[in-house]
């Protein structure tokens, strides 16, 4: 495998990530309603599967541990295939199924039935899975309710143990297809092989980190209808919704934004202000107090607003497409002033609003988390909020646990309940808007992104992105994506600062197509290494 191939993700324009138990009813709307042979889903699975294999695992035998149910089925089939391509293949029957499987269709693999009762039996399987090159994991899937049987938690363990490569199918045994939880005993995958989608929950944490690299495979299911699925933002969604300038154009025509930053930690408006200009923003205006002027001459293309004028705000505000209030604002009574004067002047136009400003509201500075809407609001008052998650523990009057907890529920509970786009972040991000939909990062790189300023990067672009016009909801997403492939591409880990993304942006946004993956297989639909 090419590391650098690794480096970025690759997803093609659609990628959706249901939950286990919206993949589940999908699967019987296809087979019961759709007409779409329930064998055919797992041949292509299990080809899908072992195409894979062969390619990124060329050498070396191959056992596969089989549990019962269709995850079972698709790795039979996926040693059928093997087989038939020369590969040296065996089965461990964990489940309850026959020797002679009817999917093997007259194959003889080599296959043995696993017993937890007899003495040694998690020994013995050790041992025998020592010798095996690439473990394909078919015991669980998606199906999982809870913490795996003894039977399945000591065939895992032994899985757990065997030093070759292990693939998942679907999702690796244990693991919540839902909410990403390791209520027990759960595989650690190298690769998962996910057939259709990703399921939510080998996107969320714990449960990303038992995935390894995952890579989704179109099987043949129909066209979804209105499903309302989570859907990845990968980069071929954002080359989808990035604005493209007209060939004759003007700055106050592709975007003018307002950042209304603080004078106690000027760098950020620096760095919210690059970041805009970078991601397309035409005119950009730095309202701060006068003590930050002159680091604001760091950025000679911006235009310095003294905050503390009533007057000058209102006009700079008044004369942008788009405000982004927060970087650096600090939580004095100076930039409780700015808020209200931002609340007051905004009008309609569109909003991001990050750090301290978030606290402020929380604390009820311009009218609360209240004045950002209510329930049944659709998103019209374009605001986009960035918490962190101890931020988003204060909007929400609940406890930072609580927040982690649920993280999916609770940026889609905000939204719903404020009217406004929820950008929770953390690995990953997600982007909740009022009408229950919602985005998952792609471009995840928690360890470098643990920076100061990195925040103040993403609020300039979220910025940009309104005052060009896009939606809320897409802007929340584009910038997300642009601004984590920018920390991908610059490749720094832990000495990556925000100043370094700002300058890989143009990078980053030079490539918004989905061609970064080495697997030469037209059903591969998204390729994601497993995050820093």
């Amino acid at each position: 495998m090419n590391p650098d191939s690794l480096r970025r993700q690759f997803g093609k324009a659609v990628v959706c990530a249901p939950t286990a138990a919206e993949a589940a009813r999908y699967d019987r709307i296809s087979i019961d309603e759709r007409g779409v042979p329930e064998a055919a889903l797992m041949e292509n699975a299990g080809r899908q599967a072992a195409l894979i294999i062969d390619r990124l695992f060329p050498e070396g035998s191959v056992v596969a541990l089989v549990g019962s149910g269709n995850n079972g089925g698709d790795a039979l089939v996926c040693l059928r295939a093997l087989a038939a391509w020369g590969r040296r293949v065996s089965a461990v029957l964990v489940g309850n199924r026959p020797k002679a499987d009817p999917v093997l269709h007259g194959w003889d693999l080599s296959a043995s039935v696993f017993d937890p009762q007899s003495p040694g039996a998690g020994e013995q399987l050790g041992r025998r899975l020592e010798r095996a090159a690439i473990l394909v994991d078919g015991l669980l899937g998606t199906g999982i309710r809870g913490a795996p049987r003894p039977r399945h938690a000591l065939a895992i363990d032994a899985a757990n143990r065997a030093p070759g490569a292990v693939v998942a199918l679907d999702a690796p045994s244990g693991v919540d297809g839902t909410s990403g939880d390791i209520p027990g005993a759960a595989i650690r995958a190298d690769l998962t092989i996910v057939f259709g989608w990703p399921k939510l929950g080998t996107l969320l944490h714990p449960g990303r980190q038992r995935c390894g690299r995952i890579v989704a495979v179109e099987i043949g299911f129909p066209p979804m209808a209105a499903e309302r699925w989570a859907q990845l933002i990968t980069a071929g969604w954002a080359g989808g919704v990035l604005p493209r300038r007209a060939a004759v154009t003007h700055k106050n025509a592709v975007g003018a934004i307002a950042i209304v930053a603080g004078s106690a930690m000027p760098g950020a408006a620096v760095l919210a202000a690059r970041s805009a200009f970078r991601c397309g923003a035409g005119l950009v205006r730095v309202c701060a107090s006068r003590p930050a002027r002159e680091i604001i001459t760091e950025v000679p293309e911006a235009i310095f607003v003294d905050a503390l004028d009533p007057g000058a705000l209102f006009a700079a505000i008044e004369q942008s497409d788009a405000v982004a209030l927060g970087p650096g604002i600090g939580t004095d009574g100076e930039a409780a002033a700015q808020l209200e004067a931002v609340v007051a002047a905004r009008a309609h136009r569109p909003a991001v609003i990050d750090a301290d400003a978030l606290t402020l509201l929380a604390r009820g500075v311009g009218g609360g988390p209240g004045a950002l809407g209510g329930p049944g609001t659709t998103g019209v008052v374009g605001i986009v909020v960035t918490p962190h998650p101890g931020e988003m523990a204060r909007l929400a009057a609940v406890s930072t646990t609580e927040v982690q907890g649920e993280r999916v529920g609770t940026a889609r509970g905000f939204a719903a309940s404020h009217g406004v786009v929820t950008l929770l972040k953390g690995a990953p991000s997600l982007v909740a808007e009022p009408g229950g939909g919602l985005l998952v990062s792609t471009h995840e790189t928690p360890s470098a992104l643990a920076v100061a300023g990195m925040g103040d990067v993403l609020t300039g672009a979220i910025g940009a992105y309104l005052a060009q016009g896009v939606d809320p909801f897409a802007a929340a997403g584009l910038a997300l994506h642009v601004t984590g492939a920018a920390a991908s591409r610059d490749g720094g880990g832990a000495s990556l600062m925000p100043s370094d993304v700002v300058e890989a942006i143009p990078a980053a946004l030079a490539h918004t197509d989905p061609q970064d993956t080495d697997l030469p297989f037209p059903f591969v639909t998204f390729d994601q290494r497993q995050p820093a």
